[in-house]
């Protein structure tokens, strides 16, 4: 994944957050870990297999961890990694922009 990463900082960013689900999946994730049906509930709209997937491309990105224990039915568990919490400057101001942006033309 590294040989592939972008000269430009901010196309880096967007590469790895770019895609709308990722950036609900970090923000439920802040609050700390959650199971895989938690995650889905609350994101909304998303099928299991996006969700899936997308999680899957965030733990090879480094983002977050799988913890799967073995039970039956199985658990598993999605924890955010220290690069992962990392974005949470990135994700505020994306809120605080969002939320001026919507006082002004809402």
């Amino acid at each position: 994944m590294k040989s592939n990463l972008p000269a430009c900082p901010v196309e880096t960013t967007l590469m790895l957050i770019s895609d709308r689900w990722k950036v609900l999946i970090i923000r439920d994730l802040l609050d700390g870990t959650k199971r895989f049906g938690t995650l889905r509930k609350s994101i909304g709209t998303i099928s299991q297999k996006v969700l899936t997937a997308n999680l899957r491309s965030m733990e090879d990105s480094g983002l977050l961890t799988r913890k799967v224990y073995p039970e039956v039915p199985p658990r598993v568990e999605y924890t955010l990694t220290e690069t992962g919490y990392s974005l949470k400057p990135v994700l505020d101001a994306m809120a605080a922009w969002g939320t001026e942006y919507k006082q002004k033309n809402g």
